[in-house]
This record gives structure tokens, C-alpha cells and sequence, in this order.
């Protein structure tokens, strides 16, 4: 049986999708193909689509905003009708991802999520200040939620591409990195053996580094914000402080840098929006480029995850920050709207796979410091490929919805696991469900570092002692 076509396992009770945008619309047909399910019983719920895709597919929609005041009274009925577990795929925006799991959790249904969300108004409200505005705030409702109730039925949080898929990868290139230089290992069974295991290759910290390079018949038109995937979610992460995690080797911190006072220590921010903050990074395809240090909950999880502490002291941890180039209709959509004082525009379009002619989304993970310099890891989606695997979506997209396809299985296969990031899970597992989707996935080393091919034209504040120092990384 072809991996495209095989049902990995059944779902007993209903099936409820929160959100039918370009991730909804492309993980439908995933969940066709692959799960043993009741088709009577799966339920999609989303306030902008006008349901057509939907009803081709013989699905139940409910054309209804999800909010504090009526999501139990809405959501509880649906997830219990008819018996079996049932299943909550939250893909919205402006839904609260621990208030929805916690429920779920208490009516012993399975969730799963692509980042943690909070309800409508958060990423904008200018009284609550850049610090509670944070991803890194975000996590720690998640980790509050999972302290509070330790184990029980799943709930898979932020598992997309990023976060998500790119948990898995590093793992995958820390085994690589290791075998290519013949440092003597037995694959970590534990959280402190792969930070242990990252400290010995000497690994000082993770790009989360990406070059979006599909392009649309159609030049992008004034006053119009036009991207790959969501709209709504690029635009409101873009506009959260840059976040990122901060390894114990750094030694500057930029003068708008600030640490958390409360929670897990792993991060710090920027007082400026993370999409208008740019990085020096690295991608096979393009080799050097710019990146925006956008925040996402990896940046912070995945440090989190490798830290490792003598009692309260923390003796090693990767800096880890999203590296992102966007697809060029993007960047010009966040010039235009930066340049209209953070204004976004009264319009946007979602490109989908019928006005793309070429480009593939390079997302992996760049990790550096070790004996080989850096090693970028990752997938290598073609838009060609994406039509040829499945409907409804971009490369950007299937790289995400194939990954909630995984997450979704693994937590069918470890129904009892309670709370989990994608940093926990069986990484082996989650990309070989995943892997039919994602196109090439390949490693490459790289003998480039940020103080590599500067243009030496103006005296420039670096640090040649280490090139692997935050203070070269920045776009200053």
C-alpha cells in the first residue's frame, strides 16, 4: 500500500476542525486518507468560510466564531455526540489553546493545536505591555496547565512545521552531526540525554532558518498583504516582540534586550516587532541570506528542552531564534505595512497552489558550533511536488498540515501522554508518518558564519573572537 494512502489509525468518537483557513482546507484530505473514522461525525467550524469545500467533501460546517463566552457551550456537545473519543483539532486564530485543551482534557477528548493561541485581542493590546505579549508568556499558560494537571488524556501542543516538525529535525541532525564526527554516542532515551548530547558536539545554537521561494503569476497589488499561509497568524506574530532562546555562550546583549523575570529563563525578547528585526542566517538554496527573527514557540521550547542544570545552575543551553525569509510577496507586504506605522493593509490574499508557477519552501534547522562548523537539516518542498501529494495547499502549507497529520497519530498511538510539545515526542515516529510529504529532506554542511562575506565597507560592532555570537547574528 502506498504511504499516501495508508490509514494509520482510527478515530472512535467525532472528529470537530476549529478553523478552515489554508492549514484546515489542506489537513482535511489528511485526515480522509489516513484514519478509520466516522465520517457522519466529523465537524468543521470556522466564522469566515462560506463552506463550499466543506459540503463537496459531505462534511458537516458550522459557520460560527469560537469565544470565551461559547466555547464549552459549543464545543462540548460536539466532541461527546454519539460516543467514542473524540478529537479537537484547534487550526484557528483568536481561540484559546489552554482554556480548549483543559476541556478536552476534562471530557476525555484527544487535541491537538499548531501554536499555543490566545483569545481575540491579545497580540494587540497595547496596556499589557511587550513582556506579556510574549510567546514566551504564551508557554508558560501551557506549562501552568501541565504542572496543574500532570498527565492524562493527550494534548498535543504546537505541533506545525514551526513549531512542530522542526523539534524532530534537530534531533534527527544532532544524530548526524555526531556520526559524521565520530564522537562516540548512544542515542539519548531522555530530555537530559540530548542536551547532554548537544553540549558534547559543542553545538552554541539553532536557526530555525527558512527561505520561502514561490512565486505567483500575479505581481503583488498596493495595499494588499499577500503570503503563503495565514495572513491573520503572520501579521500577529510579526507584530510580538522578537523572541528568541538564550544560549549560555552568548556575552552581549542588545541594548533593547530584556530577560523574564518569572517562568523557565530560557528566552529573552526585543523591544521591537519581530518581523521588522532581521538576522543573518543560512539555507542550502540561496546560501547566505537576511532572516526576520520572528518569534515562535520553538525558539523557546526547543532551548528549554536542551538546558542543562547543576541544581539551580543552568551549565548549558543553545541560543535558538526563527531565521525566516518569506516568500518575496511577503517581505514587500511587510515593508508596505511597517512603513504605514504597523497598519496592516485593508486587504490580503493567501496564495494557493493553483497561481504559484514555481519556488519551494527550504525550512530546517541551521545548527553551528560544533566541529563541522554548521549543519542545515531539513525539507526541501517543491510546489510541483505539493500538487502531486495532495490538494488544497501550498509547499508552506503541507509542511504544516503534515506534521498535525503525524501529531495526530501519535497521540491516537499514546492516548494517555497528558500535556506534550513536539520536543517530547517520539521524533522517529512523528517524520515517518510525516516524510511522504515533506519532498527532500536533506542535510548540508556549511563552512559559512555570520562574519563571513561582510561587506567591510563601515566599521561595524562584531565580535571575531567567536563568530557564533549573537552580537554578529543581528541586523544592526
Amino acid at each position: 500500500m502506498s504511504a499516501l494512502a495508508k490509514i494509520h489509525a482510527k478515530i472512535t468518537g467525532p472528529i470537530v476542525m476549529i478553523g478552515f483557513g489554508s492549514i484546515g482546507k489542506g489537513t482535511l484530505p489528511l485526515i480522509e486518507r489516513h484514519f478509520d473514522y466516522d465520517k457522519e461525525r466529523l465537524v468543521i467550524i470556522d466564522p469566515h468560510d462560506d463552506g463550499e469545500l466543506a459540503s463537496k467533501h459531505g462534511v458537516r460546517f458550522v459557520k460560527r466564531a469560537v469565544t470565551r463566552d461559547n466555547y464549552r457551550e459549543l464545543l462540548i456537545p460536539l466532541l461527546t455526540a454519539g460516543g467514542g473519543q473524540g478529537f479537537c483539532v484547534n487550526l484557528s486564530v483568536d481561540t484559546s489553546s489552554v482554556d480548549i485543551m483543559t476541556m478536552c482534557r476534562e471530557i476525555g477528548a484527544l487535541y491537538i493545536d499548531t501554536v499555543v493561541e490566545p483569545w481575540a485581542g491579545f497580540y494587540f493590546d497595547k496596556n499589557i505591555g511587550p513582556e506579556k505579549r510574549s510567546n514566551y508568556a504564551l508557554r508558560e499558560t501551557l506549562l501552568a496547565a501541565k504542572r496543574k494537571s500532570p498527565g492524562g488524556i493527550t494534548a498535543v501542543s504546537t505541533c506545525g512545521a514551526n513549531p512542530g516538525m522542526v523539534s524532530w529535525f534537530v534531533k534527527q541532525a544532532l544524530l548526524d552531526i555526531a556520526r559524521d564526527t565520530n564522537t562516540p554516542f548512544n542515542e539519548p532515551k531522555s530530555r537530559e540525554g540530548w542536551g547532554l548530547l548537544a553540549h558534547k558536539l559543542g553545538v552554541k545554537g539553532i536557526h530555525i532558518a527558512e527561505r520561502d521561494t514561490q512565486r505567483s503569476r500575479n505581481p503583488k497589488p498596493m495595499n494588499v498583504f499577500v503570503n503563503t499561509w495565514s495572513v491573520e497568524g503572520f501579521v500577529s506574530e510579526g507584530m510580538q516582540p522578537a523572541e528568541l532562546g538564550w544560549g549560555t555562550h552568548e556575552r552581549w546583549m542588545p541594548d533593547n534586550g530584556r530577560e523574564h523575570i518569572e517562568g523557565c529563563g530560557a528566552a529573552i525578547y526585543l523591544l521591537q516587532p519581530g518581523a521588522n528585526t532581521r538576522v543573518r542566517s543560512w539555507c542550502p538554496t540561496p546560501g547566505p541570506q537576511y532572516g526576520f527573527l520572528v518569534t515562535h514557540n520553538e525558539s523557546i521550547s526547543i532551548a528549554d528542552y536542551f538546558t542543562l542544570h547543576d541544581g539551580n545552575r543552568v551549565i548549558y543551553r543553545p541560543t535558538c531564534h526563527y531565521a525566516y525569509h518569506p516568500a518575496n510577496d511577503a517581505v514587500l507586504s511587510l515593508h508596505e505595512m511597517f512603513g504605514a506605522t504597523g497598519k496592516m493593509q485593508p486587504s490580503w490574499h493567501i496564495l494557493d497552489e493553483h497561481e504559484i508557477v514555481d519556488g519551494i519552501d527550504e525550512l530546517g534547522v541551521l545548527l553551528y558550533g560544533h566541529a563541522r562548523n554548521a549543519y542545515w537539516y531539513g525539507s526541501q518542498l517543491s510546489i510541483e511536488e505539493t500538487r502531486l501529494v495532495a490538494p488544497y495547499q501550498n509547499a508552506t502549507g503541507m509542511q504544516v498540515s503534515s506534521a498535525v497529520l503525524a501529531g495526530m497519530v501519535w497521540a491516537l498511538e499514546n492516548p494517555e501522554a497528558g500535556i506534550v510539545e513536539a520536543d517530547e515526542m517520539d521524533f522517529r515516529r512523528c517524520l515517518e508518518i510525516q516524510m511522504p510529504y515533506l519532498g527532500p529532506v536533506k542535510g548540508f554542511y556549511t563552512d559559512w558564519t555570520p562574519l563571513s562575506d561582510r561587506p567591510g565597507m563601515f566599521p561595524e560592532d562584531i565580535d571575531t573572537s567567536d563568530p557564533w555570537q549573537f552580537r554578529n547574528v543581528l541586523v544592526r
